[in-house]
């Protein structure tokens, strides 16, 4: 099966690639490269996709006014889109606004534009996240609650970029799938989320901060268990009614970072050192994920728990910065 794959050279996107490829699609890969974070991350990772037979990348900013135009003419044969580019970071959308609306709303109108246009189009599979729940009070998080008081732009992007499919499912009849996200952290992992960051602190005999004085809580999901809950949407072509479906995807079980740091300082062999902070602006204390939907419609149920997450994490972390 033909499949696009936006933000291919990103964390998610990556392992999704590699996943498909590993099962004989073919991939048509497309990356900004931004600079967000560490550009020679994302050029290893594409390396890496770029050895594997049926995978093909191209460079292009999907909020560009010409997206569609330009990259029509090589995607309109393939009937799945799954779209993971994003702008993430919630603390970043407080600096860099304007880089939200395009990535995240903008762009969202682009690849769901580009649907419109390919004949016979079957399924738009794309990321939301657990921000969109904001600061909820009823946990776990359920599709069914209301989110409509994100607290950080970046929540509030991710809402806007489902409320724009849900319109543009209705009006053009595209099947589209929105899946929120919950912490995902694993091999080749975002150098901006917290098992990076702790772990590049803790082999750098560095202090790192913990926010809520460590008693946020986090339903940590290893990137292969969202991988587990992505693919197995291909094969919906059409539905008969609902066109616009979402799902949670996270660990159903919420770890506090302090747990994760203990769980570090023993991968690492080394000992922390610790700032305990307030809260930060735009940050939420709890993410819980109710995957009841996502279970019954999706058989999806998480297999990789912290302590083995963390431990592949830390194996990769080793090995790519070559520390013994």
């Amino acid at each position: 099966m033909r499949i696009l794959v936006t933000g291919a050279a990103g964390f998610i996107g990556f392992h999704l690639c590699e996943k498909l490829l590993e099962d004989k699609h073919t991939v048509l890969g497309i990356d900004n490269i931004n600079n967000y974070y560490d550009v020679k991350l994302k050029k290893d990772r594409l390396k890496i996709l770029l050895r594997k037979k049926n995978f093909k990348f191209k460079k292009i900013d999907i909020s560009d006014n010409n997206f569609v135009k330009k990259i029509y003419p090589i995607a309109k044969n393939f009937k799945i889109i799954i779209h993971l580019a994003a702008q993430a970071g919630v603390r970043y959308s407080i600096t860099h606004p304007y880089k939200y609306i395009e990535s995240n709303v903008k762009a969202q109108i682009s690849i769901l534009e580009l649907a419109k246009r390919i004949k016979s189009f079957e399924h738009l599979i794309y990321a939301s996240s657990s921000s969109i729940y904001g600061s909820n009070k009823k946990i776990p998080f359920s599709i069914n609650d209301r989110v409509d008081n994100p607290i950080s732009l970046y929540g509030a992007s991710k809402r806007s970029g489902e409320l724009i499919t849900q319109s543009y499912s209705r009006m053009f009849n595209i099947n589209c799938t929105g899946l929120r996200f919950f912490s995902v952290y694993g091999p080749w992992g975002r150098p901006d989320m917290a098992a990076y960051i702790f772990t590049k602190k803790i082999f750098e005999n560095k202090t790192l901060d913990l926010f809520n004085f460590g008693r946020m809580e986090r339903d940590f999901t290893f990137v292969d268990d969202i991988i587990s809950g992505i693919t197995p949407l291909i094969k919906i072509k059409k539905r008969k009614s609902n066109l616009h479906k979402i799902y949670n995807l996270g660990n159903n079980k919420p770890e506090q970072l302090l747990k994760m740091v203990s769980l570090l300082e023993i991968l690492c062999e080394r000992k922390a050192k610790i700032n305990k902070k307030r809260m930060q602006l735009g940050d939420v204390r709890h993410t819980y994920a109710n995957i009841k939907e996502s279970k019954k419609d999706l058989k999806f149920k998480p297999k990789i728990n912290l302590e083995q997450g963390l431990e592949k994490f830390v194996n990769w972390y080793k090995e790519y910065h070559k520390i013994n």
